[in-house]
């Protein structure tokens, strides 16, 4: 009794592992690339300031990649 215990907690543990790690693959993929002020302003985009952290790109498309 206590081995299956175990085995369910354990494959519990890995079931939520990979989960999270599906999750971060799928926020890194949907994350956009950094743009340059040159392209953002041509694109038709704003180049505004995050408090505290950079510049992003403002594209009239809604999309707000960060400013390299």
């Amino acid at each position: 009794m206590r081995i299956r215990r175990f085995l369910g907690l354990a494959l519990a543990t890995a079931t939520l592992a990979g989960m999270s790690a599906v999750g971060a693959v799928s926020a890194g993929a949907a994350s956009s690339p950094n743009i340059s002020r040159d392209d953002c302003t041509a694109a038709g985009g704003q180049v505004l300031a995050r408090p505290y952290a950079s510049y992003y790109c403002a594209l009239p498309d809604g999309t707000t990649p960060a400013i390299t």
